[in-house]
């Protein structure tokens, strides 16, 4: 297996666009969740979203722009960006060897629900012609692979919550084996339609709105925690061999040493210590490692009562008593859970973080519970942090668990 090199990242998060202001954002403990700004924000219990600060008609000409959704605007404006970061102007790299690798949950839910809302609530018999173009979940890798005509493998995932630490960990594996060269991967979600987070909001599964805070209402680890707080953006890395980094003198941001996989197959919402346990375990595996190598873990985080307990539970066995001496960190709490982009946005965070030797705080971490009695990082950054090696966790409904194993650079 080779080395693979983390060598671009492009973000569009509510933590900001761009690698570094996202990462100075998350260092300060801002939150991007805020009190939605909709037309639609009375219709919810809890009108509560983590929002992007981004506009597509200033990246796009109209005539590109009317054939991507939301989604895929983002994930292709930080594919742009990551591959530029990454200063690899592709012309030596062999097109067919190259590859996309995307991770969402929702795909294009905007412009499906526009055209839900035009075909049932204004009884138009006629919808918008490019919408199922606009809205297949396959649209964002699709476009990145047009733009930078990359004629490797182009895949999509969708695992729900896991979606884009799958596409990671499936790129790894084709760059890693030597059958890709280069590939972009990451993952991208916009899911603040009025359809989608009443959907959501049917679940029982998002935050109340704290009244004194609106900014503080997810509150993972905590026992107060009400639920998450959906939110949107991209996240892509440029992952390409280590030898061939180094050769043309590429930034390296760290690598992928590992990745972990495995299905509940129990319950379709509740998560299994089991389950993230056999991910966490098989990320090692996959990465040659034991588990006293690791130094810090991204958390998957939710700020659900079950999820949160049973991942506490899940790191406690794959840790033992070590478990209480690892610094652990679920940023969430600052720019919410944007579904199958979660895991690529918090793959990145781990990265900056190990590169600037730092812990990330778990914000509103302020009344313990004593089933989630680890170290959390509560409440503000970790300074001096000599983290080499970095779990990050993905676990999703559906009971797909990716687990992503990351070493500074």
């Amino acid at each position: 297996m080779r080395r693979v090199a983390v060598t671009g990242i492009g973000v569009v998060s509510p933590l900001g666009c761009g690698a570094q202001e996202v990462y100075r954002n998350a260092l300060a403990g801002r939150s991007g969740i805020r009190r939605l700004d909709a037309p639609f924000a009375d219709r919810l219990v809890a009108p509560l979203a983590a929002s992007a600060a981004f506009d597509g008609a200033a990246h796009f000409e109209p005539p590109q722009l009317r054939m991507l959704d939301r989604f895929s605007q983002m994930a292709l404006f930080a594919a742009n960006q990551a591959l530029a970061a990454s200063r690899n102007d592709l012309s030596t790299v062999d097109r067919s060897r190259a590859g996309v690798f995307v991770g969402t949950g929702m795909g294009g839910t905007l412009s499906m629900d526009d055209g839900y809302q035009t075909l049932y609530r204004e009884g138009s018999d006629r919808i918008k012609p490019f919408t199922v173009l606009l809205g297949m979940h396959s649209a964002a890798a699709a476009w990145i692979g047009i733009e930078h005509d990359l004629r490797g493998a182009n895949l999509t995932y969708s695992t729900a919550c896991s979606s884009s630490a799958v596409a990671i960990g499936e790129a790894w594996l084709r760059v890693g084996s030597g059958e890709l060269d280069f590939a972009i991967a990451g993952g991208a979600e916009a899911p603040l339609s009025c359809g989608s987070l009443k959907a959501w909001e049917a679940l029982h599964t998002l935050a109340s709105i704290d009244v004194q805070d609106p900014s503080a209402s997810c509150k993972p680890f905590s026992k107060n925690r009400s639920g998450m707080v959906l939110g949107e953006g991209a996240a892509m890395l440029v992952l390409e061999s280590w030898d061939d980094a180094l050769a043309r003198g590429a930034p390296v941001h760290g690598e992928v040493i590992g990745y972990g996989l495995s299905n509940d197959a129990g319950h379709i919402t509740r998560p299994s210590v089991q389950g993230q346990t056999a991910a966490m375990r098989a990320a090692l595996r996959a990465a040659a490692i034991d588990a006293s190598a690791v130094d810090a873990i991204n958390a998957h985080g939710t700020g659900t009562q079950a999820n949160d307990s049973t991942e506490t539970a899940a790191i406690k066995a794959v840790f033992g008593a070590r478990a209480h001496h690892i610094p652990i960190s679920a940023t969430k709490a600052m720019h919410g859970h944007l579904l199958g982009a979660a895991g690529a946005l918090e793959c990145v965070l781990s990265l900056l973080a190990m590169q600037h030797a730092v812990a990330l705080p778990t914000l509103h971490l302020v009344v313990p519970d004593a089933e989630c009695d680890l170290d959390y990082v509560p409440n503000t950054a970790r300074q001096e942090v000599a983290a080499r090696t970095m779990l990050s966790n993905s676990f999703a409904f559906g009971g797909t668990n990716a687990v992503l194993v990351l070493r500074a650079a």
